[in-house]
């Protein structure tokens, strides 16, 4: 299921035992380009701290009745390692934080989860996983942050980020919606993050290895679009590359 960041901005969140807020906004890495926490809006409760949500409790998006089934009681979101809201998520916060739930971390191995290119559930199968160094050096971003920056192609500036659309069942976000309206009035694409060639996080720009002539000529984004596999395949076939759904089909990296 593919979503919008935005439109999940606001959703409802129910632990096991009562809701504890609304998601207000979303951190990711930005090596994998996938979601590690959703943050909370809890109002009073847990008021002056960050309150952090990672992808292993959620269970379940329901799109209809707009909310997001946590598996986690109260009681263990607030006995959790506390963070202050001021204060930017460190690894020694992190290892704390993932300790106390009883998760594997996420960057003890290669792949978009660890060991796996896809977000194991089971508790069992979590004993297997072993205490590996950590594999690559993460930086986490906030949506709220990164939209807006300004996209380059090879050969020009094509627009800026307007949101992030995110698959919910590994939490990844899949592309980048530019609004190229200063460009070519009235068109938003979608860019994969897998077309990025780099980042400046200074200039808040994203360098995109694509020509802004084949940009113009993708297939548009709107609102009202279906995210479908067929209009996903139409589009990396318009770009010649391989779809992100071949390259994560079990068998291809090592799984548990």
């Amino acid at each position: 299921m593919l979503s919008e960041s935005k439109t999940i901005t606001g959703y409802k969140l129910h632990a096991q035992d009562g809701d504890i807020g609304k998601v207000k906004e979303f951190y990711f890495d930005d090596h994998h380009w996938t979601i590690r926490y959703l943050v909370a809006e809890t109002g009073n409760w847990l008021s002056g701290r960050q309150v952090l949500i990672s992808p292993y409790a959620l269970i379940g998006l329901n799109k209809k009745e707009q909310f997001i089934s946590i598996d986690l009681t109260k009681k263990q979101i607030e006995e959790s390692p506390s963070l202050s809201s001021s204060t930017p998520i460190s690894q020694q916060f992190e290892e704390a934080y993932y300790k106390y739930f009883g998760w594997p971390m996420y960057y003890y191995g290669p792949h978009m989860w660890g060991s796996n290119s896809h977000i194991i559930r089971d508790r069992e199968k979590w004993r297997t996983f072993t205490e590996e160094k950590k594999a690559w050096d993460h930086h986490l971003r906030s949506t709220s942050e990164v939209s807006g920056y300004y996209t380059q192609a090879t050969d020009g500036e094509i627009g800026h980020i307007e949101d992030f659309v995110i698959e919910g069942e590994n939490w990844a976000i899949r592309y980048l919606i530019i609004d190229t309206h200063n460009w070519w009035p009235g068109k938003k694409v979608l860019i994969s993050p897998q077309w990025i060639k780099n980042i400046s996080w200074r200039e808040s720009k994203v360098y995109i290895n694509l020509s802004r002539e084949s940009i113009k000529q993708s297939p548009e984004y709107t609102e009202a679009s279906l995210l479908t596999r067929e209009y996903e395949a139409g589009l990396y076939k318009h770009y010649n590359h391989s779809g992100y759904w071949d390259k994560e089909a079990p068998g291809k990296e090592h799984s548990l």
